[in-house]
């Protein structure tokens, strides 16, 4: 499935349920071409993401992608949180990526409202593992709300939204605008009768001989 999404062209890969630091360097060796990994090289169609024009070789391509492409693992089960700083430090790992939601759920204590305070600490012994590893940390947030919070404590790569909240929020509002509220349909509506009567009393008048 990475060589997959490599070869078609994809820019990184974030690949969810890591268990352990053995399984984050398989992962490094799937990504990178050697003597850095074990990619095989062949795809026509990598080169088309990164020059549109046409003028990047296969060549060049294979030649830079080590360095370019991105590689994300999510840190989601207990395993891979109490193997967290190991994990951290293996060479070719760019981000390490938080899904709270799973991680709540895999260290006994699921997301039910407010994150418990061990969730809380299990994310931020993530966000400073990658500190000093000097790697990126991630983390989804379902609003922008959360999504500050986050930035602010130091988080560089988070979610805002996810399409299935922000498409249906986004057509409410603006269905509930277009229609208007109550009192906004009021209004309008004496507005209407105000606009209507003032045209019958000038037909009326109009009508008199």
């Amino acid at each position: 499935m990475v060589k997959r999404a490599l070869d078609s062209g994809a820019h990184g890969v974030l690949v969810p349920l890591i268990y352990s630091a053995d399984d984050a360097k398989r992962l490094v060796e799937s990504t990178k071409f050697p003597p850095r990994g074990k990619r095989g090289f062949g795809s026509p169609f990598s080169m088309g993401a990164f020059d549109s024009k046409g003028d990047l070789s296969g060549l060049q391509y294979m030649q830079n992608a080590n360095d370019n492409l991105l590689t994300i693992i999510q840190i989601e089960t207990a395993s891979a949180l109490a193997d967290v700083e190991n994990i951290a430090k293996i060479d070719g790992i760019d981000v390490l990526f938080v899904g709270p939601w799973d991680l709540g759920n895999n260290i006994g204590h699921p997301v039910l409202g407010d994150f418990d305070q061990e969730l809380k600490d299990a994310i931020t012994r993530v966000r400073e593992a990658a500190k000093a590893a000097g790697k990126w940390s991630g983390i989804y947030c379902p609003n922008g709300d959360v999504a500050r919070k986050y930035a602010d404590e130091g988080f560089q790569m988070i979610s805002v939204i996810n399409d299935m909240t922000a498409i249906p929020v986004y057509m409410t509002q603006s269905l509930n605008t277009a229609k208007g509220t109550w009192g906004h349909s009021a209004a309008q509506a004496v507005k209407g009768a105000a606009y209507g009567a003032v045209n019958l009393a000038s037909r009326t008048s109009e009508d008199k001989p």
